[in-house]
């Protein structure tokens, strides 16, 4: 009988690594190849993107796990592809027909349908989709045949532009707040439009500041050897680049990383900053109250230049 070999040891790894999720993979397949290849202890995504999209997917390993929230509140941009005239039970290229109409529409109607729907909207979650009702994701309704009522929410298409009508096919870019389904927004814009339409095709371009344009693919990435796969790692700090930071002294880092509220070394506006020790790493992220001083919210487990502790969230 031969014996398989021993899996390769996992070890602590912290970082964002962008990723290009290929069409046909599942997220959590697409995050858990990438620990493999990296040998990660712990490892996390923000931003599901489903089996028939592509795009960038950010895969947060270690500590940058604990910060991985701050991608869930960010813009995401999409390039998509609309199926005009035919109509699905799912919104997308998965679903059942369920009706096809004639396309005769000129590019001045795209467009000017297309910018009835920038700025705040209400969409109507998909049945397809992981929202909850009652404790169960809505698809498992929808693969029962049932339908279940849902709210409409407001969600921000901050830009929509088109592309020149390619038969049934029409290209769109989109930039959009979280909570955006982009089947819904291709299912509205179809039925604005009189015929019918169906998402075809999603590649997401764009979380908050991560482009797709600075990602790797999953092949070439386990193409690589290790210590290449290691320089494709963004720092942990780099998801809270976009708050304005504040640095401590030593022993006021050491305060802060324990949990105590401390003094700003100048004064500062209410608000969350990115935390850093003089001279040295990241500590965490920390919000300036009433009271005018630096409260911890999330700090990483190692005190920079201190032996690791365990894992905690304060």
């Amino acid at each position: 009988m031969t014996e398989r070999p021993p899996r390769p040891a996992r070890r602590r790894v912290d970082g964002v690594l962008l990723l290009d999720k290929p069409v046909g993979v599942t997220s959590n397949a697409a995050l858990q190849r990438a620990r493999r290849a990296l040998r990660a202890e712990k490892a996390g995504h923000t931003g599901t993107l489903d089996p028939l999209a592509s795009g960038l997917l950010p895969v947060l390993f270690g500590e940058a796990t604990k910060f991985g929230a701050e991608l869930l509140d960010a813009d995401k941009a999409y390039d998509a592809t609309l199926a005009l005239g035919v109509t699905t039970s799912t919104g997308d290229a998965e679903g059942e027909v369920l009706e096809r109409r004639p396309v005769a529409v000129v590019q001045a109607q795209v467009e000017a349908a297309a910018a009835r729907f920038v700025g705040t909207i209400e969409q109507v979650p998909p049945m397809h989709s992981a929202l909850k009702h009652a404790g169960r994701p809505l698809y498992a309704y929808a693969r029962a045949g049932e339908t279940v009522p849902r709210q409409a929410r407001k969600v921000t298409i901050r830009e929509l532009r088109t592309g020149a009508i390619e038969g049934d096919r029409l290209p769109l870019s989109v930039r959009c707040s979280k909570g955006t389904y982009v089947r819904t927004l291709a299912e509205d814009l179809g039925a604005a439009l009189g015929c019918g339409a169906h998402l075809a095709a999603l590649r997401r371009t764009r979380v908050g500041p991560f482009r797709l344009d600075d990602a790797i693919g999953l092949d070439e990435l386990e193409r690589l050897p290790e210590a290449a796969r290691d320089e494709r790692l963004l720092p942990m700090d780099s998801l809270v680049d976009h708050l304005p930071e504040i640095r401590l002294p030593p022993a006021l880092a050491e305060r802060f990383w324990n949990g105590q509220a401390v003094p700003p070394p100048e004064p500062a506006a209410a608000g969350r900053f990115r935390v850093r020790r003089t001279g040295g790493g990241f500590l965490g992220l920390g919000e300036i109250a009433a009271d005018a001083l630096l409260h911890p919210r999330r700090v990483v487990s190692s005190l920079p230049g201190a032996p690791a502790r365990g894992t905690e969230t304060l």
